[in-house]
């Protein structure tokens, strides 16, 4: 590792009873979008100690502009073994970076991203972490002290969502993340969302499981597999591994997502936020689909 990340020093608005960060991986392609979590996170979410936002190291000069006493930009060459390192792709045209090392199969950006999120718990004082993607926007007042409960940690979970049709990758996820955690049965749950909580001590010790089972340090054994949920992970290991020690079950989703589908105009986006249910507190656009996020912007910040 090289030099250490720098704290944040835990802060809150008293409703939780231990501090929280929020998370983000994020990507120079992403910045608009960053950028506005960051403002309508400032605006919108309470109980929030700190906000780390994670990145490579080529992105870290671009993000250090979001960054205020509260919110860190963490380059990832802090956080993950120096052994595993970025290229430009000669095989998209250099248009995409990949990861490479003799210790992992290739890696994307949305691997490196997972494994992120998971290097980071070794890292910060917070012992709530609250994950949430760079195409986030609060759009509501939102309390982290949701995900916790009687000293307990929130654990998204949609029981027996994996028997269903069309997760074929889901239960692809879910077995490698047995294998790692050396689990024998399966799992049908899902525990793939936007907008969740993982306890830190509770990552630490899944990441020790994995080494113990895999005798390989936990970046090696993922990477070597490459098809992979961090959340998943996580998960499984609670549930099956702890018994769900520590945490309780929780299947509301705080964010709506526009996965698929046409981009939406200022009509069509006024109406997704307005048909929010009423344990939806944030809205994600995906990218890809092409909704413009200045667009975005306006609707929501001089709304």
């Amino acid at each position: 590792m090289n030099a250490p990340v720098r704290m944040g020093a835990p802060h809150s608005d008293g409703a939780l009873d231990v501090p929280a960060a929020m998370v983000t991986a994020s990507y120079a392609p992403d910045f608009a979008r960053c950028r506005l979590l960051c403002e309508t996170a400032d605006r919108h979410v309470s109980g929030m100690a700190h906000h780390y936002i994670l990145v490579e190291g080529r992105d870290i000069a671009l993000f250090r502009q979001l960054e205020t006493p509260r919110r860190t930009v963490v380059d990832e060459r802090d956080i993950l073994p120096a052994w595993l390192r970025p290229y430009d792709d000669p095989l998209s045209g250099f248009r995409r970076r990949i990861w490479l090392s003799l210790r992992t199969q290739p890696l994307r950006g949305w691997h490196v991203q997972q494994l992120r999120r998971i290097a980071i718990a070794a890292h910060v004082e917070q012992q709530l972490l609250v994950f949430c993607d760079s195409d986030v926007a609060f759009v509501k007042p939102f309390d982290m002290a949701r995900f916790r409960r009687h000293g307990l940690t929130r654990l998204f979970r949609r029981d027996g969502a994996l028997s269903a049709p069309g997760l074929e990758g889901h239960r692809v996820w879910s077995a490698n993340a047995g294998r790692v955690l050396g689990l024998s049965g399966k799992s049908t749950h899902d525990y793939v969302s936007t907008l969740i909580s993982w306890d830190r001590d509770t990552v630490r010790a899944m990441c020790e499981r994995i080494e113990a089972v895999t005798g390989k340090s936990w970046v090696a054994a993922l990477g070597a597999r490459r098809r992979f949920s961090e959340c998943l992970l996580y998960g499984r290991f609670v549930d099956e591994f702890r018994a769900g020690a520590g945490h309780f079950h929780g299947s509301e989703e705080f964010c709506r997502v526009h996965w698929t589908g046409e981009p939406l105009d200022d009509a069509g986006f006024r109406r997704f936020i307005e048909t929010m249910s009423d344990d939806q507190f944030a809205i994600g656009m995906q990218s890809f689909i092409g909704t413009d996020v200045g667009r975005i912007r306006k609707l929501l910040l001089d709304a």
